[in-house]
């Protein structure tokens, strides 16, 4: 693992714990170079409900590169509409420790706009 991993789970670490007092469910993102995953898990942290990223076939043909602002806000909204599915309203949102700017901020507002809460 680099150090600037190391460091991006360290800082996760603190907000994970916090989630985990709150109970709460959780979006999840995590970025790489080339695209952009979310996920909803559960408040025990052993299930995910929910999954979208820009690997999939759809999003692929809707998006022509999967490490924008614009399929990071495509991903945001289809994982606000599965979760919505599997009955779940509200939120805690898991930056993982990645800065709220850029990608990761138009998928949490993209989810926020299609009705998560957060």
């Amino acid at each position: 693992m680099s150090g600037k991993n190391q460091q991006r789970l360290r800082r996760a670490r603190s907000t994970r714990a916090k989630i985990a007092e709150l109970a709460a469910a959780r979006l999840t993102v995590h970025r790489s170079n080339s695209h952009i995953y979310a996920q909803v898990i559960d408040a025990s942290g052993a299930k995910v409900l929910a999954a979208a990223s820009t690997v999939e076939p759809e999003v692929r043909a809707a998006v022509k590169h999967g490490a924008n602002v614009k399929a990071a806000a495509e991903v945001g909204r289809r994982i606000a509409e599965r979760a919505r599915k599997a009955g779940i309203e509200a939120v805690a949102f898991d930056r993982a420790g990645y800065k709220f700017h850029g990608r990761v901020k138009a998928l949490a507002e993209a989810a926020r706009e299609a009705g998560l809460k957060f």
